[in-house]
C-alpha cells in the first residue's frame, strides 16, 4: 500500500519522511490541496530506477539491433567483452 503525505506534513515531518524512504526503499507520495503533486524517495531508491532505466534501453536498442539484423557471434561478444574488462572500459 503506498505511503501518502500532505505537503504540509512533508514540511512538519521532514525527518519521519526521511527515515521511511530510506530504510524501506518505497517512496511517499504526496499531496497538495488534496492531489498528487510529488513523489520523495531515498537516494539508493533513485539510483536503482536510473539503472534499471538504462539497461531497459540498452536492451530495446540490442533488440532494436536484432530486429534489423545486426548480430554478433558469441565468441566475437565475448572477446569484446574481455578486452572492456581488461582495459576497465566495462
Amino acid at each position: 500500500m503506498p505511503k501518502i503525505k500532505s505537503s504540509t506534513d512533508l514540511r512538519n515531518n521532514y525527518n519521519e519522511i526521511s527515515k521511511f524512504c530510506n530504510d524501506t526503499d518505497e517512496p511517499v507520495f504526496i499531496t497538495k490541496n488534496g492531489r498528487g503533486d510529488l513523489a520523495v524517495m531515498s537516494m539508493e531508491l533513485y539510483d536503482k530506477l536510473i539503472q534499471k532505466e538504462e539497461l531497459y534501453h540498452l536492451l530495446s536498442e540490442a533488440e532494436d539491433d536484432f530486429k534489423v539484423g545486426n548480430e554478433m557471434d558469441f565468441q566475437d561478444s565475448i572477446d569484446i567483452l574481455k578486452k572492456g574488462i581488461g582495459n576497465g572500459t566495462l
